[in-house]
C-alpha cells in the first residue's frame, strides 16, 4: 500500500474514484452524442493515448532537449515552447476547418459562409512567432547591457 502511495502520489482509494469518474464522463459523453459503437470510441482513444505517448512524446521531448542544449545568455527554448504550443493547440481544435474537411458543414450548420482557416491559422501561429521573437531580442538586450563592462561600471558610479 505505501509502495503504491508512493509511486501513484494518493491512495488506491483515489485512483479508483478518477477511474469511476472517468468511466461515467465518458458514459455521458457517448449517450450525449449518441455513438452507437462505443467501440470505435474505446479504440480511437487508446490510438491516441498509444500514438502520444510511444510515439509523440518522446519526438517532442528530444527537441525540447536538443533547444535546451544551444542556450545562450537568455535561453531561447521558452521562445520557441510558447508559440508553438499555441499553434498546435489552435491546429487541434480547429483542424477540420483548417485542412477544408468541415467547411460544407460549417455552412450548413451556421449559414455563414466559412472563413479561410488555413490563411487565418497560419497568421495567428506568424504573429505568435513574431511577438515572440520581438520578446527574445529584447530580453536578450537587456540581459547583454547588463553584463557588459561599461554598464557594470556606470552602474557601480551611479550607486555610489
Amino acid at each position: 500500500m505505501s509502495r503504491f502511495r508512493r509511486r501513484y502520489g494518493a491512495s488506491p482509494l483515489h485512483a479508483l474514484a478518477h477511474l469511476a469518474a472517468f468511466a461515467l464522463a465518458g458514459f455521458a459523453l457517448l449517450q450525449l452524442v449518441d455513438v452507437r459503437a462505443a467501440g470505435n470510441v474505446l479504440v480511437w482513444f487508446v490510438g491516441a493515448v498509444v500514438l502520444h505517448d510511444f510515439v509523440l512524446l518522446p519526438f517532442y521531448s528530444a527537441l525540447d532537449r536538443a533547444a535546451q542544449a544551444v542556450g545562450g545568455r537568455v535561453p531561447a527554448v521558452n521562445h520557441l515552447r510558447v508559440p508553438a504550443g499555441l499553434s498546435a493547440l489552435l491546429l487541434l481544435v480547429f483542424f477540420p476547418l483548417i485542412l477544408g474537411r468541415s467547411t460544407d458543414k460549417l455552412e450548413h450548420v451556421s449559414a455563414a459562409p466559412a472563413a479561410d482557416y488555413l490563411a487565418r491559422w497560419l497568421l495567428i501561429s506568424g504573429a505568435l512567432f513574431a511577438g515572440s521573437a520581438v520578446l527574445y531580442v529584447a530580453r536578450s538586450r537587456r540581459a547583454a547591457a547588463k553584463r557588459a563592462p561599461g554598464a557594470a561600471a556606470a552602474t557601480d558610479r551611479a550607486s555610489s
